[in-house]
């Protein structure tokens, strides 16, 4: 069942990057996907993003519904009718709805588990943590608006980590099948990111040493987004075509 076209606004979005190893994400994927690699790297992060007004796009704002979500992503790609694809695979969504939990998979794409959210934000600065009700998933990031990405940073530039999370587009989840993905299209109508400085950060997913073995996982950079207007636009189910 593909949902209808959700309109909304984001009003906050972090993206904290990872730089892991190529062959250890290999061997965490599922078929049919394979790491993304950019510069002989795997790219993967969390997505921490507040949607407003969140809606049908024929209803009016006022019906909109607003929630705190995180996604943890990985940059992939796969073969589909002889072409390459590239988007994300998310292994886990949390939200703070109870409404995207229990709808989740069937009228939402993919699988939501319920998480509280401590959020501060003062001026150009930004805490949001996150812990999820089944114990699964902590995440805990503090920074600061800033206007350079590290130096040690796998991006040459902003406009070249704009550019690759942008053709990251389409998002596809796990669901309660095995070899079974719901896709999930973002469209932005003012695509806009800025470096963000993080000065603490937690993820119970990237310190997994069963997950991703000590060194395998490395903090690149994280951008923010804020007050951007956009589409959520279903996707075809994708199917592991070797179960």
């Amino acid at each position: 069942m593909r949902i209808p076209t959700m309109r909304g606004i984001i009003d906050r979005r972090i993206l904290a990057n990872f730089k892991i190893d190529p062959d250890v994400l290999a061997d965490y994927l599922p078929s049919p996907f394979r790491p993304k690699i950019f510069k002989g790297r795997g790219i993967a992060g969390i997505c921490l993003i507040r949607l407003k007004q969140i809606r049908p796009r024929f209803l009016p704002a006022s019906f909109g519904i607003s929630s705190e979500n995180a996604a943890h992503r990985i940059a992939v790609e796969w073969n589909h009718n002889g072409k390459t694809i590239e988007g994300v695979y998310i292994p886990r969504r949390d939200t703070s709805s109870r409404l995207n939990t229990l709808v989740g998979g069937r009228l939402f794409p993919g699988i939501h588990h319920y998480a509280r959210y401590q959020v501060q934000e003062n001026g150009e600065r930004y805490s949001v943590v996150l812990n999820s009700e089944d114990g699964d998933t902590h995440v805990k990031v503090v920074g600061h608006v800033t206007s350079e990405l590290p130096d040690d940073s796998i991006f040459d530039s902003l406009d070249e980590a704009s550019n690759f999370f942008e053709r990251g587009s389409l998002g596809y989840s796990v669901t309660g099948k095995a070899g079974q993905y719901d896709g999930l299209e973002l469209r932005t109508f003012d695509w806009n990111v800025q470096p963000l400085s993080v000065d603490q950060l937690e993820s119970s997913f990237f310190e997994n040493h069963d997950r991703f073995p000590v060194g395998a996982a490395e903090f690149d950079c994280a951008l923010l987004m804020r007050n951007i207007n956009h589409q959520w636009h279903g996707q075809p189910l994708l199917c592991d075509q070797s179960q």
